[in-house]
């Protein structure tokens, strides 16, 4: 069966560099399904969960945005300017991200910290999804 060969880069470190079957990435016009020999494509991706299928099992990693390139020969490389695998994530970790920056939006103490907060919620919310659906059995919704 043909594969991908799928490369997710951010600036710290190459997090995913491997042979898959299909990805499903979100576009900022709606989901993508990457499939071998998807015609040549450069786009950007908005904040989401990216869905890697490889020999029957599925994989999650959460990312906060940047661009993804399909060139031919069946390459997707998607640099982002954060991602993680769902594996990775501290949920603990996740949990406390999320309460301090709600901590923070509450404070309001100017615009701009408020809109890093946000930002910092968003972030630790959609680890979250993705660290449960790793966990989450097939067929059953994400609890966050």
């Amino acid at each position: 069966m043909p594969q991908i060969h799928l490369e997710i880069i951010t600036p710290e470190r190459v997090v995913y560099s491997d042979d898959v079957d299909s990805v499903m990435a979100p576009g900022i016009e709606g989901e993508l399904g990457i499939l071998p020999h998807h015609t040549p494509l450069f786009t950007q991706i908005k904040p989401g969960e990216i869905k890697i299928k490889k020999r029957g099992e599925e994989f999650f990693l959460a990312v906060t945005g940047g661009f993804l390139d399909v060139a031919p020969q069946s390459k997707v490389t998607i640099l982002a300017d954060y991602a993680i695998r769902s594996e990775e994530i501290e949920i603990a970790r996740a949990e406390e991200a999320k309460k301090r920056a709600e901590e923070l939006m509450r404070e309001k103490k100017s615009e701009q910290e408020f809109i890093f907060a946000e930002a910092e919620l968003r972030k630790a919310l959609l680890e979250l999804k993705v660290a449960h659906r790793r966990k989450a059995p097939k067929g059953t919704a994400p609890s966050v």
